[in-house]
């Protein structure tokens, strides 16, 4: 003879028991078409309370279930936000090492360009400094070279003279250092020039002096003005290119200043 567990009064069935036999009633009341037509009084009578979590366990489910979505959606919004953030991050890096890179490559631009500028400028300066130029602008030679005549004490012009009103600007023919500038005798006021290249050229008859001894010049930096002091006739420009300070070591100043690149 079988045994079967109490129930009745002496022992209440277990929660999960009725909440199981809840479901499969409810089930198969459902696939007989049952559960959508009980709405009789009789029915409401038999049932007069609404099954709760405690009778169904339906809700129960219902809220988990609603509850385990939330939370995935909780989830997902805040994994959505995670991924957002870290974009705009790696977007805002990228964009800022764009940025740093364009401006090094300006900087090296602009360095290159102040580089190149101040390599010609250099270039254009050391061209000048080189450069030769007629003693005074737009003159021309009024007397040769060796012209003979009673008017030299040795016998022959020593430099050539340039045609030049008084007050005409005298210019320093290339790069040098002055040696002399004052009284020179039969050369009134004059000046003298030790070039770089060790050669001199001397400047006479001058009105008045711009320079002073020991003052380096440039080519076309004024040193004086023309005039007609000393052993004149009247103004011009007495120019003399030496190789050496002393009176006699002239040499032919139109060979100098051509073989300088000065055309005349």
């Amino acid at each position: 003879m079988a045994f079967t567990r109490a129930t009745g009064k002496h022992r209440r069935p277990s929660r999960m028991t009725r909440r199981s036999a809840n479901i499969a009633g409810i089930a198969t009341l459902a696939g007989a078409g049952v559960v959508g037509t009980l709405s009789s009084p009789a029915f409401a009578a038999a049932e007069p309370v609404a099954a709760t979590v405690e009778d169904t366990g339906l809700n129960a489910i219902v809220v988990a279930d609603t509850l385990a979505e939330q939370i995935d959606a909780q989830a997902q919004a805040q994994q959505q936000a995670a991924d957002a953030a870290a974009a705009k991050a790696k977007a805002e890096a990228e964009a800022k090492k764009r940025a740093e890179e364009a401006k090094r490559k300006a900087e090296a631009k602009a360095k290159a360009e102040r580089e190149a500028k101040e390599r010609a400028a250099r270039e254009a300066e050391r061209k000048r400094l080189n450069t030769f130029v007629s003693p005074i602008a737009g003159s021309y030679v009024s007397t040769a070279y060796q012209a003979g005549g009673a008017a030299w004490s040795s016998g022959s012009h020593t430099g050539i003279d340039f045609h030049a009103a008084s007050g005409t600007s005298v210019r320093a023919v290339g790069m040098g250092t002055v040696v002399e500038a004052g009284w020179g005798g039969a050369y009134g006021n004059n000046v003298v020039v030790k070039m770089n290249d060790g050669t001199y050229t001397q400047y006479g008859h001058l009105s008045s002096l711009s320079v002073a001894v020991g003052q380096s010049v440039t080519p076309g930096q004024q040193i004086g003005l023309a005039g007609s002091t000393g052993n004149s006739t009247g103004p011009h420009l007495h120019f003399e290119a030496r190789t050496s300070p002393e009176y006699g070591s002239d040499i032919d100043p139109i060979g100098y200043l051509r073989a300088h690149g000065v055309n005349l």
